[in-house]
């Protein structure tokens, strides 16, 4: 039976469909994906769906699920067919303009919160899921976000208004430091934060069909070998921190010794290379001023 079948069907005749259709187009979770679909087309919450899997489902929830699944037969990500994802506990919107937030980025924001600041810049800021937890997790600070696309710019604005920080956050266009206006005293900070394109050009041709079809290449990879940003990053990043600021970026599994490189290169101190839950290298932290003994 199609997961786009009509008249008398319920939720679990739809739901053994879809997930026989994922399976077959080699989707990594096809069950899973197959409810958090199903819920979506049904406007419910996750924990329900069990609870009313016996139901028959209208013809026309039907036709959204059955378009639902096809997208993601598609290999379409999941966020952005059901165009939001969660983070750090909160919902964000997610487009194709943006990278879908990942788990492995809550190291960064762990990182972050490890010690305290009031000014915060997220250099390449993308649906503004880092700098916005970032600004909801802590009292009184206010940040800056930059990038380079003005879609993405737009995706974290609703999510900036979504989140009632207009005032705290700043979104600004242009390529790294350069969207800073030197002028308006932006420009100095506690922290600055990014997740970077870092997939080098060889290994693009390795992501899944989820990441390469569907998500910006400009957020992805620089090309080359994928330190490009880093090294901009790294090159301005004394210029822009305040006396006892940090600098705390996130990498590529194997990028440690390279970015850690680059951080001492450009004069920063207390270099730590921190570990995900997988025991790979994914973010590195330094500090304009040695840590304090």
């Amino acid at each position: 039976m199609s997961p786009q079948a009509t008249g008398s069907t319920t939720g679990t005749e739809l739901l053994v469909a879809a997930t026989l259709r994922l399976k077959s187009v080699g989707v990594e979770n096809p069950s899973g994906d197959a409810r958090i679909l199903l819920a979506f087309a049904l406007g419910v919450d996750r924990s329900r769906l069990t609870l009313i899997l016996p139901d028959e489902v209208l013809p026309e929830q039907a036709e959204v699920y059955g378009r639902a699944i096809e997208a993601r037969a598609a290999r379409q990500p999941v966020a952005q067919i059901i165009g939001h994802r969660a983070f750090y506990g909160r919902d964000f919107i997610v487009t194709g303009d943006v990278l879908d937030p990942r788990p492995d980025t809550e190291l960064l924001i762990e990182a972050a919160l490890a010690a305290p600041f009031d000014h915060v810049l997220d250099l390449g800021t993308g649906s503004g899921c880092i700098l916005l937890t970032l600004l909801k997790e802590t009292e009184g600070t206010w940040g800056v976000g930059t990038d380079l696309s003005h879609e993405a710019l737009d995706v974290a604005r609703t999510n900036r208004a979504h989140l009632d920080l207009d005032g705290p956050a700043v979104l600004r266009h242009g390529s790294w430091y350069d969207a800073l206006d030197q002028d308006d005293g932006l420009n100095r900070f506690d922290l600055i934060v990014s997740n970077p394109p870092y997939i080098s050009q060889d290994e693009m041709a390795q992501l899944d069909p989820e990441v390469v079809n569907w998500e910006p290449h400009m957020a992805l990879s620089p090309g080359g070998d994928g330190l490009d940003a880093y090294r901009e990053i790294t090159a301005q990043a004394l210029a822009h921190l305040s006396e006892r600021g940090r600098l705390v970026v996130e990498i590529g599994k194997d990028q440690g010794a390279a970015v850690s490189a680059l951080f001492l290169a450009a004069g920063l101190n207390g270099v730590e290379v921190l570990k995900d839950l997988n025991g790979h290298d994914r973010v590195v932290v330094g500090r304009a001023a040695q840590p304090a003994s």
